[in-house]
């Protein structure tokens, strides 16, 4: 890596936390009033399971055996403990997602200038600065960074985490710490499990595809070797995210009797308990709803007085971010084209299934697993930065996600 690619990155990082943090206003001198990472961490650092205090409030929250548990996965906790041993529960979660954020913006420009190096993109220095630029200003990110809240923090460190695992997993290079970085994001948002896709690819198909000659060299005696070959980066991604992976399975049965159970399917009093009940955290029963929050939900309108507005169940990602559109028309398509798409279908298919829809929310939340995938597609899709068009919609975007990042009040205020 080079130096003046760290520096860059380096004042990528100081820009995004200045600019995030202006946006966030009073907000970023006060703790959010959904601190649950905090209580996590704070109760790790006591040697507990449960918290040893009442929660802030009842929102997300687990009641077990008259014991209160968080019910998210525990990464985001592990991430805080050294801040939380030192101011206790007062520790600001709102300024660390905040810089977290910038730290994962900072993270994107690295990777898109490691595939800038490979000759798995074209594109330049400046290009790869105005797309991470894009990523964290055109999107929903910005909405999720400025704020704090349990449910945006994770979305936050999800994405970080997800882009050290690319930055590992590209050309699977770093099997041990791609496998490490892939279960951290995976403990922060469980949708990202699903992302071990991309690495799986980038073993089987280091060229982008199955080629024919490939198989053919297979079927006359090479499958031994052809496996044996895939097998070791496979292992050692293994090995790399077994410690983490072992550590939260063992925590997750300890709490509630299942190495699988985070604490969702056990909310205390929550408004989704009953649609739990009767159908379960993930079924088709919730995808036409979720692909209206994603899709086709548009801002409201009112005409007397003229007012915009938008639904907190959502909001369309064509409206979010606009230069999605650019994706059904790539100019180009790189060897990493399947296997981006691949592993954003993946992943998306989750938040689709999911009994919850994102409330309260700009945009539709869930979006921001893949946005990281979609954002390298439009970087490596090679349309121009320079045209009308690509122009016209990055403005959009971040003019519509400006609007979000100011204007969305969520849980705390």
């Amino acid at each position: 890596m080079r130096r003046r690619e760290l520096g860059l990155a380096a004042a990528l990082f100081a820009a995004a936390a200045l600019f995030l943090a202006l946006s966030a206003g009073e907000r970023f001198f006060h703790q959010s009033k959904a601190p649950h990472f905090i209580y996590q961490a704070a109760a790790l650092l006591d040697g507990r399971l449960d918290i040893d205090v009442d929660p802030p409030n009842l929102e997300d929250w687990v009641l077990e055996d008259e014991r209160w548990y968080v019910s998210f996965p525990a990464m985001p906790a592990v991430v805080m403990l050294p801040f939380v041993a030192l101011w206790g529960y007062q520790f600001n979660d709102t300024s660390f997602t905040l810089f977290a954020a910038a730290l994962a913006l900072a993270l994107f420009f690295l990777l898109l200038q490691a595939l800038a190096r490979e000759e798995a993109s074209g594109r330049t220095e400046r290009e790869n600065l105005l797309f991470a630029g894009l990523f964290g200003f055109g999107t929903l990110f910005f909405s999720c960074a400025n704020r704090g809240e349990v449910w945006f923090t994770a979305e936050i460190l999800g994405t970080g985490f997800t882009c050290l695992y690319l930055l590992c997993a590209r050309g699977a290079r770093r099997p041990w710490l791609a496998g490490l970085f892939w279960s951290a994001a995976t403990l922060t948002r469980t949708p990202l499990l699903f992302s071990a896709v991309f690495f799986a690819a980038e073993v089987l198909w280091p060229k982008g595809t199955l080629t024919l000659t490939e198989l053919r060299e297979s079927a006359r005696g090479r499958l031994g070797e052809w496996c044996r070959e895939r097998a070791r980066p496979i292992f050692r991604f293994a090995l790399g995210a077994l410690p983490l992976a072992a550590a939260h399975a063992l925590f997750n049965w300890a709490r509630f009797g299942s190495v699988g159970e985070f604490g969702h399917r056990l909310l205390y009093n929550n408004r989704v308990n009953s649609d739990i009940e009767q159908w379960g955290l993930f079924s088709y029963h919730y995808l036409e709803r979720n692909l209206h929050a994603a899709f086709t939900r548009l801002p409201t309108l009112e005409l007397d007085p003229l007012r915009i507005g938008f639904d907190p169940h959502g909001l369309s990602l064509l409206v979010t971010t606009p230069l999605l559109i650019l994706l059904l028309w790539p100019k180009a398509r790189p060897r990493l084209h399947r296997a981006l798409w691949l592993t954003t279908l993946c992943v998306a298919l989750p938040g689709l299934l999911y009994q919850n829809d994102g409330y309260m929310q700009f945009g539709f939340r869930f979006s921001l697993d893949y946005t990281p995938y979609l954002m390298l597609l439009l970087a490596l899709g090679a349309w121009s930065t320079r045209s009308k068009l690509f122009c016209t919609l990055a403005a959009l975007g971040v003019a519509v996600n400006t609007w979000g990042a100011l204007t969305f009040r969520g849980f705390s205020w």
